[in-house]
């Protein structure tokens, strides 16, 4: 399947053929060093976080930087074990063009980083790959959170939680790191 233009995706294949393409395109004119061969792609759309992940098999004593010896991994032949690369639709809807195009770059980081490395993380290796590819660190929100978590001394942002946690129900035990005040409640359950 050939990928359409970015204004015409209306399905889900079309979502993925042309962010297939658009990664083909990154590898190619930024020096990605991916197998796509050993990529599948899919569309989640249960997401309510995540722009996109990454899932992969979590591999013993694979750390970021270091070659992952991968002979010694069964089924694997010597190359990386396949990962997915999961799309997220809410986000791609809510995202421009741009910024959908830095969320695929953003996880071919994380896809390089595997298939290297045998895990994958958001540390200094990742910083710097990022400003090479002119992504961010962590993809920009798409959804409303739930509870949003203020300081009581400046009303800066603290935390944004999607579900009811021990932060949000126990928020009187921790203090903000801008202020060390207490934390504010600013948004709750509807």
């Amino acid at each position: 399947m050939s990928a359409p233009e970015y204004d015409a995706i209306a399905t889900d294949e079309d979502l993925l053929a042309w962010s297939r393409e658009y990664c083909r395109q990154v590898r190619r004119e930024r020096g990605v060093d991916v197998r796509f061969d050993l990529v599948d792609w899919e569309i989640s759309t249960r997401a309510k976080r995540r722009a996109a992940a990454v899932k992969r098999p979590r591999l013993p004593d694979a750390t970021v930087g270091t070659p992952y010896d991968w002979d010694h991994v069964s089924g694997s032949d010597g190359r990386p074990l396949p990962c997915t690369v999961s799309l997220t639709r809410a986000a791609f809807e809510a995202f421009d063009r741009s910024e959908w195009a830095a969320t695929l770059r953003h996880e071919l980081i994380h896809v390089e980083q595997y298939q290297h490395a045998g895990t994958t993380g958001h540390g200094p290796a990742f910083r710097e790959r990022a400003a090479d590819l002119d992504t961010d660190v962590h993809c920009p929100a798409f959804a409303d959170p739930k509870y949003v978590l203020t300081c009581g001394d400046c009303d800066g942002l603290v935390a944004r939680r999607y579900r009811d946690c021990k932060l949000v129900r126990e928020r009187e035990q921790y203090r903000s790191d801008c202020c060390g005040a207490a934390l504010v409640l600013a948004r709750g359950p509807d």
